[in-house]
């Protein structure tokens, strides 16, 4: 299941600023920009800078500068979800005055033994959109679609999720709801990212055909975890990516999606490699896993 050959291809790379890239956002991006370039598609930067108080200082202009001396081109202008507050608004005051999302006040420990789906207390309460988060009513119905990787993947929204938040209660904007509008402006066709977001397509799945979007699609690759099971993160100190381990990194996580690389590649440049990766990609190789253990990757 390659990328479909079509000049209309558009993707993206969208990193949060809560931290360096390390060797996991290093597999995402690059599964992302080859699956673009190698059909000729378009490939786009986007900050996903939603969460202030979570944001690292200086984080921005590291990961840009990272993807720069890894070789990554992008087109067009790098797009901060910061910047876009308004059309987030916008579509949420439709959904409030529409009846399709309404005010929560549940607090943390009211929502504890629920095991993160969302029990409906505050569903018809009425209560005021100040000092609230606003979740979105969902249907009780099934979503399904058929990801490049990891097959039809299945989830019934009112049983396995509940009515998810898309502003918290801080007025900060939810992914799931800034994810959705970005991709459908910005025109993404191909969405191809790591498998912890799996999960949220069929949210997203969801908030598409009720604002009458378009639905790309969507390949989720394998997730690179730890011996204790977490995947790789800031938060698990996972080491930022070094200019001076550009090839070798480049190299390891061609091999990590499945590509067989050539001997020759080891004294390449960044940019050598990925062109030679442009050429080279076949999304059939990607593993068909959730998760693979850094320690077994060569």
């Amino acid at each position: 299941m390659t990328a479909c050959s079509t000049p209309a291809y558009t993707g993206r790379f969208a990193p949060t600023p809560s931290g360096h890239l390390h060797f996991g956002s290093l597999v995402a991006a690059l599964a992302s920009y080859l699956d673009a370039r190698s059909v000729g598609g378009r490939w786009l930067l986007r900050m996903e800078d939603l969460d202030p108080p979570r944001e690292m200082p200086g984080a921005q202009a590291a990961i840009l500068d990272a993807l720069e001396r890894y070789g990554f081109e992008w087109d067009g202008e790098l797009v901060r979800q910061s910047d876009r507050h308004d059309a987030y608004a916008h579509v949420l005051d439709r959904l409030f005055s529409q009846g399709l999302a309404y005010a929560c006040t549940c607090s943390r420990k009211q929502l504890e033994g629920y095991n993160g789906i969302y029990p409906g207390f505050c569903r018809n309460a009425g209560h005021s959109i100040e000092n609230a988060a606003i979740r979105l009513r969902v249907p009780e119905l099934q979503y399904a679609f058929k990801d490049r990787v990891q097959e039809e993947f299945r989830q019934h929204l009112g049983r396995e999720v509940g009515d998810f938040v898309i502003r918290r209660r801080d007025g900060l904007y939810a992914y799931q709801l800034a994810v959705v509008l970005d991709d459908a402006w910005q025109g993404v066709t191909d969405i191809v990212r790591g498998a912890d977001l799996l999960d949220s397509t069929p949210r997203q799945l969801y908030m598409q055909e009720l604002l009458g979007l378009s639905q790309p699609r969507y390949l989720h690759v394998p997730l690179i975890v730890q011996p204790d099971g977490h995947k790789l993160g800031k938060s698990y100190r996972s080491p930022p990516l070094t200019a001076d381990q550009a090839t070798p990194l480049l190299l390891r996580a061609l091999r990590t999606l499945g590509q067989k690389t050539d001997a020759g590649l080891e004294h390449a440049s960044p940019r050598e490699i990925l062109n030679w990766g442009i050429q080279h990609w076949n999304a059939d190789l990607i593993p068909r896993t959730l998760t693979l253990a850094e320690a077994q990757l060569r």
